[in-house]
C-alpha cells in the first residue's frame, strides 16, 4: 500500500476500533492508503466510555462510527452454550476471549455489508489468536471481504516498531491520546473475563503485581463471612439465582450473568494465571478472571452428577466437551464442525433440571447441596447402605462375574510363568 492516494478511492472498510492508540492510528493510516472508513465499535459488556470513543473515531477522520450493544447475545448464543458444554482449553482457560469473538465479527461483517463495504479491518498481532479467530469468521460469513490486518503488512509494522513509533505519528496527526500512564500488560475485557498478557508478564515467573487485577478483590481481602447462593438450571441453562442472605433474585439470562460477576468479584473468584498454547504455534502466558463464568461452570458440572446419564455424560465429556473448545479457541465457530457441535450441545442437556446451593468465600467456591424435582436417576433409597431398597445385593455377584472374565484369563498368563 502507498501513500499519498486520494481519500476514498480505494473504497470503504470497516474498522474494529477499540478507541486506544493502536486502532486510532490504523484509522488515521488506512486513510491515509486512500481507504474511506467507517468505525465499528462492539459493546460486549467492557468498561469503555463509548461516546468519547465516537467522538474521538470521528475527529481523526471516520466517515461513520457503529456502536453495537452485543451483551445479550454473547451471553445467550455463546457463554451458555459453553457453560452447557462444561468447555475449557487446556483443561484451565475457561475461553473468555474467545467467546465473544463470533458475535463481534458477525456484527461487523453484518455492517460491512449494509454499508457497502469492501474491506473490513481489526488491530490484532501478527502473533495472537485474535487474528485467526477474526479473520475466519469474516471468510465464513462473507467469503468475498477483504481483510486488511495493518500488523500483519511490513509498511505498516517496520514504519511503527513500538508505541513510541505510535504516540509520534499520533502527535503528527492530531490524534487525540490519553493521559493515563500505560500499563505493562495488555488486556481484553468482556462481561464474561478479562484477560491481561505480554509486556512483564512475558517472564512466566514474574508474579503478577495486585494491582494488575481490575475485576476482583485480593482474595486475602474478602469478606471473612462466606456469602451463599442457589442457581437453578433448566435444560443446563441457568435460569435463577438467589442470594440467600440478602433474598436478591434474578432471572433475565443478562442480569443473572452481571449479578453472578457482582457476586464472584466482591469474593475474590475467578482468577487463573497460566501458560497456554495458542493456536499459531506460540506459548503465552496469560492471567485472566472469570467471576461469574466460575461458579456457573462449577455449578453446572455438580449438577449434572445428580441428574445426567452416565454413559450420556462420558460420551459428552469425551467427545464434546474437548471439541468444543477446541473449536471456539482456534476460532472455528462459524464452521462445519462448530455448526455440528453447537447442535449437539442441547442434546446432552434435556434433564440437566435442578438447583445447587454454592458457598463462596475468599476465592474459593463450594457446592453445599443440589436438588432437582423432575430427575430421579438418583434414589436415596437406592444409594443408602443402611435401607436395601428395590436393589438385590446378591445381584453383584453375577455383575462381578462377568466383568471379571477377561481379567482372569489375563491374572491366568501370569500364574503360567
Amino acid at each position: 500500500m502507498s501513500a499519498a492516494v486520494a481519500p476514498g478511492s480505494k473504497g470503504k472498510v470497516l474498522l474494529a476500533y477499540s478507541g486506544g492508540l493502536d486502532t486510532s492510528c490504523i484509522l488515521v493510516w488506512l486513510i491515509e492508503q486512500g481507504f474511506e472508513v467507517l468505525a465499528y465499535m462492539a459493546n460486549v459488556g467492557q468498561e469503555e466510555d463509548f461516546d468519547a470513543a465516537r467522538e474521538k473515531a470521528l475527529k481523526v477522520g471516520a466517515s461513520k462510527v457503529f456502536i453495537e450493544d452485543l451483551r445479550r447475545e454473547l451471553v445467550e448464543e455463546l457463554v451458555i452454550p459453553t457453560i452447557q458444554a462444561n468447555a475449557v482449553y487446556e483443561t484451565v482457560y475457561l475461553l473468555g476471549t474467545s467467546v465473544a469473538r463470533p458475535v463481534i465479527a458477525r456484527s461487523q461483517v453484518a455492517i460491512a455489508k449494509r454499508e457497502g463495504c469492501t474491506h473490513v479491518s481489526h488491530g490484532c498481532t501478527g502473533k495472537g489468536n485474535d487474528q485467526v479467530r477474526f479473520e475466519l469468521a469474516y471468510y465464513a460469513l462473507d467469503p468475498k471481504l477483504q481483510v486488511i490486518a495493518p500488523w500483519r503488512i511490513p509498511e505498516f509494522y517496520q514504519r511503527f516498531p513500538g508505541r513510541n513509533a505510535l504516540l509520534a505519528y499520533a502527535a503528527e496527526k492530531g490524534v487525540p491520546v490519553s493521559q493515563t500512564p500505560s500499563k505493562p500488560w495488555s488486556t481484553d475485557e468482556n462481561l464474561f473475563h478479562i484477560s491481561y498478557e505480554a509486556g512483564i508478564l512475558e517472564d512466566p515467573n514474574v508474579t503478577p503485581p495486585t494491582d494488575m487485577w481490575k475485576l476482583t478483590v485480593d482474595p486475602e481481602d474478602a469478606p471473612n463471612t462466606p456469602e451463599r447462593i442457589t442457581i437453578t438450571f433448566k435444560a443446563g441453562k441457568p435460569v435463577r439465582v438467589t442470594n440467600e442472605g440478602d433474598g436478591t433474585d434474578v432471572t433475565d439470562p443478562l442480569d443473572l450473568f452481571l449479578y453472578l460477576n457482582t457476586v464472584a468479584r466482591r469474593n475474590g473468584v475467578g482468577r487463573i494465571d497460566i501458560v497456554e498454547n495458542r493456536f499459531i504455534g506460540i506459548k503465552s502466558r496469560g492471567c485472566y478472571e472469570t467471576p461469574g463464568g466460575t461458579i456457573l461452570r462449577a455449578a453446572h458440572i455438580d449438577l449434572e452428577g445428580l441428574v445426567l446419564d452416565r454413559e450420556v455424560r462420558a460420551y459428552r465429556d469425551e467427545h464434546i466437551t474437548p471439541v468444543f473448545g477446541k473449536i471456539m479457541y482456534n476460532g472455528l465457530y462459524f464452521s462445519p464442525e462448530g455448526d455440528l457441535i453447537t447442535k449437539m450441545v442441547p442434546l446432552t442437556q434435556t434433564n440437566v433440571n435442578g438447583s445447587v446451593r454454592v458457598k463462596l468465600y475468599k476465592g474459593s467456591l463450594t457446592m453445599e447441596g443440589r436438588w432437582s424435582e423432575t430427575e430421579t436417576l438418583y434414589d436415596m433409597e437406592q444409594s443408602s447402605m443402611d435401607v436395601q431398597g428395590d436393589f438385590e445385593p446378591t445381584d453383584s455377584e453375577g455383575f462381578i462375574k462377568i466383568q471379571s472374565i477377561r481379567l482372569k484369563k489375563w491374572g491366568a498368563k501370569f500364574q503360567q510363568n
